[in-house]
C-alpha cells in the first residue's frame, strides 16, 4: 500500500539526495571540533540566521532546553506563552535541566501582548523575587500561525530595555519566513538566540541548530556535552542538514499551498469547521461535526492508506510536507467526504 502520512511534518523521509549525501559525507569527531561537515552546517546556519555562530544539536526539544540552561541561572524565571511548545510538549524539562521557573502569559493564539510581558518582568532587587532570566517567543507558533514581525520587534525592544535576553523557538522558522516573504534572519534579528529544526518540514532525518553570539554558542557547546549531546562522526547527519537548510527551505511554499487546498476542501464538507484565515503554513486545524467518532475516523483513514492523529476534544490537525502531493490531498479529501457521508 502507498501511504500518505499527515500526522506531522516530523515523519518526512530523507530525500534521495540526502541519502547520497549521508553516504559520501566527510566526517571527523565533532566533540573535538574536527568534523568538517558539521562545521559547514553550523557556519551556513549562522549566516542564514544573521548570527555569529551556531551549534548542531540532536533535536528541537534539546535545543530549546539547552538555550534555557545556557541563558539562565538556577532559580531564574522565564517568561513565555501559556500555549507554547516549551510549556506543553517538552516534558517539564525546564524545571529539571535548567532549574528555572516558567511564568506564563496568556497568549492570543500564540501572540503574547508585549504589555503583558512587561508586567511580568521583575524590576528591582527584592530578595523575595526570582530574577527574570529570559523571554521565549515562538514563530511560527505550533498552532500554525505566524507571529507578526511588529509584535516580535516590540517584544525585543522591551526586553533590551530591561536587559533580558530573548530566545526564539523557531522550529518552523523557515515556514514563517515563507509565509511573510522575508529572509529568516529578518525574523531571527528580534531574538538573541534562535533554535531551528531541520527534521520537520525540511526533511532531514535528525537534527536542529541553536544560533546566537559566539560567546553564547561557546557556552552552549559545553552545556551540550553536559546534557549528553556531544556527537562523534556527526557529519553523516549534518550532510542532509545542509540540503535541508539550503534546498528544502526553498520549496516550503508548495507545502503551504497544499495545506490551503486541503483546508478549503475540508471547509466544504458538511459540519466541518476550518478557520481558513489561520492556515499560514503547512498545518491545517479543523473541528469535526458534533457526534463524529474521531477514533473511528482515524481507523477508517488508516484502512485507506492515510495516517492521521486522532482529534483532541474534537479538534484535528493534518500536516503537509514534501511527501504529500496533490493526489494525496485529493485522496484524503475523498476519504473524509466518504466517511462523513456514511
Amino acid at each position: 500500500m502507498s501511504w500518505t502520512d499527515l500526522r506531522s511534518d516530523t515523519v518526512t523521509q530523507p530525500t534521495p539526495a540526502m541519502r547520497r549525501a549521508m553516504m559520501d559525507a566527510e566526517v571527523g569527531d565533532d566533540v573535538y571540533g574536527d568534523d568538517p561537515t558539521v562545521k559547514a552546517l553550523e557556519a551556513a546556519a549562522a549566516e542564514r540566521l544573521g548570527k555569529e555562530a551556531a551549534l548542531f544539536v540532536p533535536s528541537g526539544n534539546f535545543g530549546n532546553q539547552l538555550a534555557l540552561l545556557t541563558h539562565c541561572q538556577r532559580g531564574d524565571e522565564v517568561i513565555l506563552g501559556d500555549d507554547c511548545h516549551i510549556v506543553w510538549h517538552e516534558t517539564g524539562g525546564a524545571a529539571l535541566i535548567a532549574g528555572v521557573q516558567l511564568r506564563t502569559v496568556e497568549s492570543d493564539r500564540g501572540v503574547m501582548p508585549p504589555d503583558a510581558i512587561r508586567r511580568r518582568i521583575r524590576v528591582g532587587d527584592d530578595i523575595h523575587w526570582p530574577r527574570t532570566g529570559l523571554i521565549c517567543v515562538e514563530n511560527a507558533h505550533s498552532n500554525g500561525l505566524v507571529i507578526p514581525l511588529s509584535v516580535m520587534a516590540e517584544t525585543a525592544a522591551l526586553a533590551r530595555e530591561h536587559g533580558v535576553p530573548v530566545h526564539l523557538d523557531g522550529a518552523r522558522l523557515f515556514n514563517a519566513a515563507t509565509h511573510l516573504k522575508v529572509d529568516a534572519k529578518e525574523i531571527a534579528q528580534h531574538a538573541d538566540t534562535v533554535m531551528i529544526c531541520l527534521s520537520k518540514g525540511l526533511a532531514a532525518p535528525i537534527g536542529s541548530l541553536v544560533a546566537g553570539s559566539a560567546d553564547f554558542v561557546a557556552r552552549a557547546r559545553r552545556n551540550r556535552k553536559l546534557m549528553g549531546g556531544g556527537m562523534r562522526q556527526a557529519g553523516v547527519l549534518a550532510a542532509p542538514g545542509l540540503i535541508a537548510l539550503n534546498e528544502m527551505s526553498a520549496r516550503l511554499a508548495e507545502d503551504h499551498a497544499r495545506a490551503r487546498t486541503l483546508a478549503a476542501g475540508l471547509a466544504a464538507l458538511p459540519g466541518v469547521a476550518v478557520d481558513l484565515d489561520a492556515v499560514h503554513i503547512n498545518l491545517v486545524w479543523f473541528r469535526l461535526p458534533d457526534g463524529v467518532d474521531g477514533a473511528a475516523l482515524t481507523a477508517y483513514l488508516l484502512e485507506r492508506g492515510i495516517k492521521a492523529n486522532p482529534p483532541e476534544d474534537g479538534l484535528m490537525r493534518l500536516a503537509t510536507h514534501w511527501q504529500v502531493d496533490d493526489a494525496a490531498v485529493e485522496r484524503t479529501l475523498a476519504a473524509m467526504r466518504a466517511f462523513l457521508a456514511g
